[in-house]
């Protein structure tokens, strides 16, 4: 595909971190190699400011959102689900940002891809909630990645996902299981208002969704296609869609 001569602009909604005593805001590079490196885009990192946060003042000078995998799950509070388990690490401001930015996102028509984390938000956002330990449900298998194992391990090809008849998925796949990796120990237990489902696990986990709004262009998948994403056609092929959402974004953006 060849590239625009004007690249998209991408916000990646920021993670907090604490280094020595101060706080920073940051995104994993991976990612914004991704935007570069798949789309021709331009990374713009948003802080996770929560409510001081001017969503509409982003959104408009954005051409798409990706909503980034994270190392903090989402506060289970958020969804209903109780107490955190112990030694949970959280990220509460950018919950707050994020789950703010996605609705207002979709009012906008502001494209998003969801990765991980990412996913896991957009459920939440729109009312769904989640496993905090899918590996402790009955029935379904141990997603998570060995932190013992070296990266390309770790990221290496764990399972199929199938993708669901009439869905983005099944056209980037042309209807074929494909494997992808695995690195997360949350999954969606109950699926969030306006969302159909785009792939299952074998297990039956869900994998994949999207907004169901022909106008929208709202993506997420459970696994991580930005790891060497231009060299797996599948991967690359999620960010090509993503990226084909975002032009025609930034084409109306421009002319309106």
């Amino acid at each position: 595909m060849k590239k625009s001569a004007v690249p998209p602009i991408i916000g990646l909604p920021a993670d907090v971190k604490q280094i020595g005593p101060h706080n920073f805001h940051c995104v994993g590079e991976k990612y914004i190699n991704a935007v570069v490196d798949a789309m021709g885009g331009l990374p713009l990192l948003i802080p996770s400011l929560g409510q001081r946060l001017e969503i509409d003042a982003v959104l408009d000078q954005v051409d798409g959102l990706l909503l980034t995998g994270g190392y903090a799950n989402i506060e289970p509070h958020r969804y209903g689900g109780g107490e955190a388990y112990e030694g949970c690490l959280l990220d509460p401001a950018r919950d707050e940002s994020t789950l703010s930015l996605i609705p207002a996102a979709i009012e906008k028509r502001v494209p998003v891809l969801g990765i991980c984390r990412g996913f896991q938000e957009i459920n939440v956002a729109l009312g769904g909630s989640l496993h905090q330990k899918v590996h402790e449900v009955d029935g379904y298998m141990d997603h998570r990645e060995d932190n013992d194992q070296p990266l390309e391990v770790q990221y290496g090809m764990a399972h199929e996902i199938a993708p669901v008849e009439g869905g983005i998925l099944f056209e980037i796949t042309r209807g074929q299981t494909t494997q992808v990796n695995s690195l997360h120990g949350q999954g969606i237990n109950e699926l969030g208002e306006g969302l159909s489902v785009e792939c299952h696990a074998p297990d039956g986990l869900i994998e994949g969704i999207r907004l169901d709004d022909d106008n929208t262009f709202m993506l997420a998948v459970q696994w991580h296609p930005e790891w060497k994403v231009t060299e797996t056609p599948f991967y690359k092929g999620i960010f090509e869609r993503f990226e084909a959402a975002c032009l025609e974004r930034r084409a109306q953006r421009i002319a309106s």
